[in-house]
C-alpha cells in the first residue's frame, strides 16, 4: 500500500468486502487481497491494476454519508460551475444538507428529486443525501429501509456523469475524482487540484 491510501481516518475500520456486501455492490476486478482486507489495501490493489471504475465504486461505498454526498456535489460542480442563481435545485439542497444535515433539509431533497427535470443528473447528489442513513428519509419514512446501495451508487453515478461530461480531459479528471475522495476520506474538503474558491 502506498502513501496515497494512508490515513483515511473517515473510513470505517472494517473489511472492504463487508462494506461492499452491505451495499449490495460487487467489484468487477478479481482481487488477490483476502476478504478481511481493509479498504486502503483493496484500493491499492485496484490502483495497481488500473481498475479506476472499481476504485470510484469502492470510494462511493466506504465514504460516510455526508462525505459521500459532498464528493458527489463536487463532481456536479465540475460541470455545473460555481454557485449561481441558475443552479439545479437538487444540487443546491444536497450541498445545504451537507453543511446542515437536519431533517428539514433532508425532507426538501425528496421534493427536489420528484420535481427535477428529466435531464438533471444532479438528482444523484440529492439521492446520496436522502438515502445516506440507509432509510427512505426523515419522519415516518425513517421506518423504511432505502434500497441497499442507493446512496453509494448515486455518488458513484454522479462522478461518472461528471467524467463523461468532461471527457475532453478524461485521464486528468478521473485522477482528480479519486484524489478528491481520498482527501475527503482524510478529513479534507476535497478541493484538490483546483483553484481556491470562495468560502461556502
Amino acid at each position: 500500500m502506498t502513501d496515497r491510501f494512508s490515513n483515511l481516518t473517515k473510513i470505517p475500520d472494517l473489511p472492504a468486502a463487508r462494506m461492499l456486501a452491505d451495499a449490495n455492490v460487487k467489484l468487477k476486478t478479481p482481487l488477490d487481497a483476502p476478504a478481511s482486507a481493509k479498504a486502503p489495501v483493496v484500493l491499492g490493489e485496484l490502483d495497481s491494476k488500473d481498475a479506476w471504475v472499481d476504485m470510484l465504486m469502492l470510494l462511493g461505498v466506504i465514504l460516510p454519508a455526508r462525505e459521500r454526498t459532498w464528493w458527489a456535489c463536487l463532481a456536479a460542480r465540475d460541470y455545473v460551475g460555481p454557485k449561481s442563481d441558475a443552479d439545479p435545485l437538487p444540487l443546491t439542497l444536497a450541498e445545504a444538507w451537507v453543511f446542515k444535515p437536519t431533517d428539514d433539509n433532508r425532507q426538501q431533497l425528496r421534493a427536489a428529486m420528484d420535481h427535477a427535470a428529466a435531464e438533471d443528473d444532479t438528482v444523484h447528489c440529492a439521492r446520496a443525501a436522502l438515502f445516506g442513513d440507509g432509510t427512505l428519509g426523515p419522519g415516518d419514512m425513517r421506518e423504511h429501509a432505502a434500497p441497499a446501495g442507493a446512496a453509494e451508487l448515486s455518488a458513484f453515478a454522479m462522478n461518472m456523469v461528471a467524467l463523461n461530461k468532461l471527457s475532453d480531459r478524461f485521464e486528468e479528471h478521473k485522477t482528480l475524482l479519486i484524489d478528491r475522495a481520498l482527501d475527503i476520506a482524510r478529513g479534507g474538503n476535497g478541493r484538490v487540484g483546483t483553484k481556491p474558491q470562495a468560502k461556502e
